[in-house]
C-alpha cells in the first residue's frame, strides 16, 4: 500500500506539471476552438452530482463520439439484461459529453475526472459503481489501482491494443504489469490485442477474445426509417448517385471538392455529401465548400426550411454519422489520406456501399487488412487514385454493387461481439447483482 501511495504522488506531481506547462495552450485553444470551456470541475476535481440510488451501478466510460457509439450496442444490451442496475455514462470531450446527453437522457452522464488521484476518489465516492466499463484502452494508473483500492471491479471491452500503442507500453512495463493484474476482464477484439495484453501484465485467465462490437453497432438496413428520413432532408431520389466522404480531416474536404468539380460535368446528377471529423472545423468546411461556386446546404438547416437542391451537402451535426452512411452509393472514409491513422469503416460497408480509404490506415490495420482480402473494399494510395475510383465504378455500377455486396457480407459474418461481452461481464456482475452498493472503504483523497 505505501507503494502505491508513492506512486499516486509521483504521478500527481508529474500530471501537475503536465497540466502547468500545457495550460496556455489550452486557453488558445478555448478562446480559438470552443475547446475545453467547461466541465473543469468534474474533470480536476471529480465533482459530479452525487448519485442516491441504492441500486448496484455500472460506469460506462467513452473517451469522445466514436467510443461513445461503440458502447451502444452493450448499453443496449446491458440495459435489457440487468434493468435492476443504474447506468452512468462518462466522457472526456466536449463532442462525447454532449451526445450522451442527448442519447442516454435518462441516464447519469457526465465528464470523466483526469487521473489525478483526488479527482477519481470524489467520482468514486459520489457515484458509488460497482462496475466499470472501459471502451478499447484506457489504462490510467490512478483510475485502476483506485478502483481496486475501492472494491470496484474493472473490465475493458472491445480491447484494443495496436502495435504501435503496444510499444509504447512496452517502455513503462513496470506500470503496466502493476495495474494490469488489477482489472478482472479484457475483451480483446483479436488473438494478436490479447497476447499484447498479457505481454505487458495482464492475467492470461483474464483476457478473452470475442470480436468488435462495432460491427454489432453498424446498421444495414437501408430502409431504416433513421436513413429514409435523412434521405427525405435531403431530397433524394434513386436516380441519383451519392458520394459520400465521411469523417474527414483537412485537406481532404479540398482533396474531395476538386475531384467532385472536375466529374460534375460527366456525372450531372452526381452528389456529394461530406461529413468532417470534428465539430469545430464545421464552420472552415463550410467556408471551403462555399467558394467552389456549387449549390451548398446544410444538415442542420435540411430540417427546417432548407434548400431542395444542391450538389454539395455538409453534415454540420453530431452523432447522425451512422445513419447518413446510408444514403451513400459511394463511399470515401476520411481520417486516411491525411495523419489521424483511418476511421470506422465499418459502417458504410454493412449498408453495402462501395467502400474506399487511403494509405493511412494503421488505427484499422486488422480490418483492413481482411477487406482487402475479401475483396470488399478499396485501398487508394493518392487523390488520382480516388479519382479514378470514383469514375470506375460511377461508368461501372454493376461492378461498385458487387463490391458493397461483399462489404455486406463481410460485415455480417462478423456479428456477435456483444452476445459474447454480455455473457463475460455477467460472470462480475452477478456477484454484485444482490447486493448493497459499493460502500467505498477508502475515503482518502490522495
Amino acid at each position: 500500500m505505501i507503494g502505491q501511495l508513492a506512486l499516486r504522488y509521483l504521478l500527481n506531481t508529474i500530471y501537475t506539471i503536465l497540466f502547468v506547462i500545457a495550460t496556455p495552450w489550452l486557453i488558445v485553444q478555448a478562446w480559438r476552438t470552443g475547446k475545453y470551456r467547461e466541465g473543469w470541475p468534474e474533470k480536476l476535481f471529480g465533482r459530479i452530482p452525487s448519485r442516491n440510488s441504492t441500486r448496484p451501478c455500472v460506469w460506462f466510460h467513452a473517451v469522445s463520439v466514436g467510443e461513445l457509439q461503440l458502447l451502444r450496442p452493450l448499453i443496449q444490451e446491458f440495459q435489457q439484461r440487468w434493468p435492476a442496475w443504474d447506468i452512468a455514462i462518462s466522457s472526456t470531450t466536449v463532442t462525447g459529453r454532449k451526445l450522451a446527453r442527448e442519447s442516454y437522457p435518462n441516464l447519469y452522464t457526465f465528464y470523466a475526472p483526469l487521473d489525478f488521484s483526488w479527482a477519481v476518489t470524489n467520482v468514486f465516492r459520489r457515484l458509488r459503481p460497482n462496475l466499470l466499463v472501459l471502451a478499447e484502452l484506457e489504462l490510467w494508473p490512478n483510475l485502476l489501482l483506485l478502483a481496486q483500492k475501492n472494491a470496484v471491479d474493472v473490465a475493458i471491452v472491445n480491447g484494443r491494443l495496436s502495435e504501435h500503442s503496444f510499444k509504447g507500453y512496452r517502455k513503462i512495463r513496470p506500470l503496466t504489469q502493476l495495474i494490469l493484474p488489477t482489472i478482472k476482464l479484457i475483451a480483446a477484439q483479436n488473438q494478436a490485442y490479447a497476447d499484447r495484453f498479457t505481454q505487458l501484465g495482464a492475467i492470461a485467465d483474464k483476457v478473452h477474445i470475442t470480436g468488435s462490437i462495432k460491427f454489432d453497432g453498424a446498421n444495414p438496413d437501408r430502409n431504416h426509417p433513421e436513413v429514409r428520413q435523412r434521405r427525405q432532408w435531403a431530397h433524394l431520389d434513386d436516380r441519383q448517385k451519392v458520394w459520400f466522404v465521411g469523417s474527414t480531416q483537412e485537406p481532404e474536404e479540398q482533396m474531395a471538392m476538386d475531384i467532385f468539380l472536375r466529374q460534375k460535368k460527366e456525372f450531372p446528377s452526381l452528389k456529394m455529401i461530406v461529413v468532417p471529423r470534428h465539430a469545430e472545423r464545421f464552420q472552415a468546411v463550410a467556408d471551403l465548400l462555399q467558394a467552389s461556386g456549387l449549390k451548398i446546404a446544410r444538415r442542420s438547416e435540411l430540417d427546417s426550411a432548407g434548400p431542395s437542391s444542391w450538389d454539395v451537402l455538409l453534415i454540420d451535426t453530431i452523432g447522425e454519422l451512422r445513419w447518413w452512411w446510408g444514403v451513400a452509393d459511394l463511399a470515401t472514409v476520411g481520417g486516411s489520406f491525411g495523419t489521424r491513422g483511418g476511421q470506422n469503416m465499418i459502417e458504410p460497408c454493412a449498408y453495402g456501399a462501395c467502400v474506399s480509404f487511403g494509405p493511412n490506415t494503421r488505427n484499422f490495420k486488422d480490418i483492413v487488412t481482411e477487406l482487402l482480402q475479401y475483396d470488399a473494399a478499396t485501398q487508394l494510395p493518392d487523390s488520382q487514385a480516388l479519382e479514378s475510383w470514383l469514375v470506375t465504378n460511377l461508368r461501372s455500377p454493376e461492378a461498385a454493387r458487387r463490391q458493397g455486396d461483399l462489404a455486406a457480407a463481410w460485415v455480417s459474418k462478423h456479428l456477435g461481439a456483444t452476445n459474447r461481452t454480455a455473457d463475460l461481464l455477467a460472470e462480475l456482475i452477478d456477484f454484485h447483482q444482490f447486493t448493497a452498493p459499493n460502500p467505498l472503504v477508502s475515503r482518502d483523497a490522495a
